[in-house]
């Protein structure tokens, strides 16, 4: 059984939603001296991960 688009575009959204969540915490948790560029970079995975679901069934 093959991945479709679709498939493929939820499952990049997903991993890429994990990632910026990921980033985030780790700036929170971790490294509070930069906390404000792990949270920018995981902002923008975030942001990234919308776009791949909202590619879903257009591309």
């Amino acid at each position: 059984m093959g991945m479709n688009k679709n498939s493929i575009f939820a499952w990049a959204s997903f991993c890429m939603l994990l990632i910026g969540i990921a980033l985030v915490l780790l700036g929170v948790l971790k490294y509070e001296d930069y906390a404000i560029g792990f949270s920018t970079v995981g902002i923008g995975f975030f942001v990234m991960s919308w776009a791949f679901n909202a590619l879903k069934g257009r591309v």
